[in-house]
């Protein structure tokens, strides 16, 4: 199994489990919008704490002592999310988030348990994201007659800019071809017919393998290649007259090679006017997720408190007999002592 991160977007399109550390991380534009622990896999691996990484792409959990029990959920894999009583193997009865997916010819049930008291982020945080991938699928799925221009405009989407607005373009798809207009965003690639503006198509570069020029009964074609996973179109443009075609080809290619680089999925959160993890949002990588690891080291658990205390929430200080001093209370499950020992890494 190879999955590179510069090539054909997966991790939203793909269930897999007990993953390779390479395939955690972040491919570019992918962010991060919760972090949350400990989490309990309920039906999987009950009875293990772990940390779920919901991003923009996918649902990460895998355990804190052995990162390599893991998996990675697609958002375009998700059918359905709910609240399910379950018997938890570290909490007993308690109230989950309940998760239905779809990956090929497969269903998966999934049961996700916060071992934090009264604590229901795990599931508003994915019922958020999922919700902010549904409505963003202009970004990243081809469209076909769609409701996307009005009165010669375009629709356009949050963060899209129009950068070449060409005329007299030819759709060949049928035996006359259809004389239209191409926009070229920074997001997509966009064309319809002058005499029928539903008459469309909007093509993500997400969704576009290559461009290239060939030829074709009507001369020479400027042609878009779409992804098998995007339902593996072969699309044919005309330009008139035809000397525009090469300046035109070079400005797509160029175009969908910075979008590759730095792509833009289009899920954006806003809850309150403020992610709840604000801290986490220019992470490009899952560093945590390295070589299995005992409990938490200091470092972490300070970070980890850092983005709990990010909610606003006063913590109100306790006695510590092992101090004498007063200090905020510790994470279920840590003592002072734990947190003071230098291990070893070897």
């Amino acid at each position: 199994m190879s999955k590179a991160k510069s090539g054909a977007v997966w991790e939203d399109r793909e269930v897999l489990f007990d993953l390779p550390f390479a395939y955690l991380k972040l491919r570019p534009g992918e962010k991060i919008f919760d972090r949350i622990e400990p989490i309990e896999d309920t039906k999987g691996n009950s009875g293990v704490k772990g940390r779920m990484v919901v991003t923009s792409l996918r649902i990460i959990w895998h355990s804190l002592a052995s990162p390599r029990i893991n998996m990675s959920i697609g958002l375009n894999c998700l059918l359905s999310t709910s609240t399910k009583v379950v018997n938890s193997g570290l909490r007993g009865t308690t109230q989950a988030l309940h998760a239905l997916a779809a990956y090929r010819t497969n269903r998966y049930e999934f049961i996700f348990t916060n071992l934090s008291p009264n604590c229901v982020r795990h599931y508003t945080s994915v019922v958020g994201v999922h919700k902010a991938y549904i409505n963003s699928r202009l970004y990243r799925d081809l469209k076909l007659r769609g409701a996307i221009i009005h009165n010669k405009q375009l629709r356009m989407v949050p963060q899209e800019k129009i950068l070449l607005n060409e005329h007299s373009i030819w759709n060949l798809s049928s035996d006359s071809g259809n004389l239209g207009t191409m926009l070229v965003t920074n997001i997509r690639v966009v064309w319809y017919a002058d005499v029928n503006e539903a008459f469309n198509v909007s093509m993500p570069y997400i969704t576009i393998d290559s461009i290239s020029v060939r030829a074709s009964k009507f001369g020479e074609a400027l042609v878009f290649v779409i992804r098998q996973t995007s339902g593996g179109y072969v699309l044919g443009f005309r330009a008139d007259p035809r000397d525009r075609l090469p300046p035109l080809l070079s400005e797509l290619q160029t175009l969908h090679r910075a979008y590759t680089e730095k792509p833009i999925f289009g899920v954006e959160i806003n809850w309150e006017n403020e992610a709840p993890t604000t801290i986490n949002d220019e992470i490009e990588e899952l560093e945590e997720i390295g070589e299995p690891r005992g409990e938490m080291g200091p470092s972490l658990y300070m970070a980890s408190q850092l983005a709990k205390h990010q909610e606003g929430k006063d913590v109100q200080p306790v006695y510590s007999p092992y101090l004498g001093l007063a200090i905020e209370p510790l994470k279920e499950g840590f003592t002072l002592k734990s947190l003071f020992e230098v291990q070893s890494t070897t």
